[in-house]
């Protein structure tokens, strides 16, 4: 839950890094998030089946949209990549697998362009 304020804190920051935990600990916490409104839109009938999703879910994922980009851009700074990396997702299937595969990797040792490790914070 830490890890989860932590984001929603740094909002639209773009810059600096991320560590694995910080992001991966996110996601976790929008997918949790994500089934309970999705079970509570189902209940209370506020669900679209066409469009599939409910209201309490859209105005959810429209809130956290921001923060998950931010903290996608910073853990990919933290593997020293750029956040323009993050279009390769366009790409189906394997945009989204090459993705995952950054988000796993470990983090750069030491500083980089994009600022020093969180690790040794």
């Amino acid at each position: 839950m830490n890890w989860y304020i932590t984001v929603l804190k740094k909002y639209a920051v773009f810059s600096g890094r991320a560590r694995r935990s910080e992001y991966w600990f996110f996601v976790l916490f929008n997918i949790i998030v994500s089934f309970v409104l999705g079970f509570i839109d189902g209940m209370l009938g506020l669900g679209n089946p066409e469009a599939g999703i409910g209201i309490l879910s859209l105005i959810y994922a429209l809130a956290v949209l921001i923060p998950s980009i931010a903290v996608g851009v910073r853990r990919l700074h933290d593997t020293n990549r750029s956040g323009w990396w993050l279009l390769i997702s366009l790409i189906p299937l394997i945009g989204a697998i090459v993705l995952i595969v950054f988000f796993v990797l470990d983090s750069q040792p030491g500083e980089n362009r994009f600022g020093p490790n969180p690790k040794g914070m």
